[in-house]
């Protein structure tokens, strides 16, 4: 029983996480009207890489709440590459942008060794789009517009994924998947509170 509520209370948390993990950064965005340290090569690497993991729960009927996130995650990064396109002067590129993702949406349930291969790359995918992240940190040494509170509550969410993905389906690929997301998304979160510190002290000895 306590290990059913801890599961519940894991997977309940996440949902309820990811419901709200990318509005500061939305918001942030939306205050400033700049993408300054945003970087849209890690939002796409990962909106590709949800599309894919959430497909490959799907195709295989693995539990809901294992999931449900996930939708949720893809909308919100939708937002957010509309809001940078937008201040980046190239909102134009949107619908090329949509006709890709759904395309390939729909390519990886075409055969069953597609969604095995695409899963297989999957974490390589979202291991990328963290890099692509910390690479325009390191190169612009400023965290810009980046939400601090954003990559902590991404942390979270897969912390809890480590522990519901053992105690349910146990699926190795996911489960690596996980841990590795984990140590990328707390190495993106010390590198922009570092970044910020250093800017706010900076500001101070102004």
């Amino acid at each position: 029983m306590p290990s059913d509520m801890l599961l519940h209370a894991a997977n309940f948390s996440t949902l309820f996480a990811c419901m709200v993990l990318k509005f500061p950064q939305i918001f942030v965005l939306m205050r400033a009207k700049s993408t300054e340290g945003v970087s849209l090569n890690s939002l796409l690497l990962e909106l590709i890489g949800y599309i894919v993991f959430v497909t490959y729960q799907m195709y295989y009927d693995y539990p809901p709440p294992t999931y449900l996130e996930y939708p949720i995650l893809i909308a919100q990064d939708a937002i957010l590459l509309l809001l940078i396109l937008h201040y980046n002067g190239s909102l134009r590129h949107s619908l090329i942008y949509t006709l890709l993702f759904v395309g390939g949406w729909r390519l990886l349930t075409v055969e069953k060794w597609i969604i095995d291969l695409a899963m297989s790359l999957c974490t390589f995918i979202s291991a990328a789009s963290k890099f692509a992240q910390l690479q325009c940190l390191w190169r612009s040494k400023d965290a810009g517009q980046v939400s601090a509170l954003s990559w902590a509550l991404a942390t979270y969410t897969c912390m809890a994924r480590i522990y519901t993905t053992t105690v349910t389906t146990g699926d190795m690929q996911v489960l690596v998947r996980f841990i590795a997301m984990t140590l990328l998304n707390m190495w993106v979160l010390l590198t922009v509170l570092y970044y910020q510190r250093h800017s706010s002290r900076s500001k101070k000895e102004d």
